[in-house]
């Protein structure tokens, strides 16, 4: 088995978080379901983005 197999893989939570905080400001910004949903989707791009450009190079 490789390490990377061994290791927890938590990759997820940033998804989560963009996806909630997006949601979450949305809501509180303009109170309309609408941009409630587009917030949301765009905390899901800003977290994978975040992910797989900033975080990609860290060390465990």
């Amino acid at each position: 088995m490789s390490t990377q197999e061994n290791k927890n893989n938590f990759d997820w939570v940033y998804y989560v978080m963009g996806l909630l905080f997006g949601l979450v400001t949305g809501i509180i910004v303009t109170g309309s379901f609408g941009y409630a949903v587009l917030g949301a989707l765009l905390g899901f791009l800003t977290g994978g983005l975040f992910l797989n450009v900033l975080v990609k190079g860290r060390t465990y």
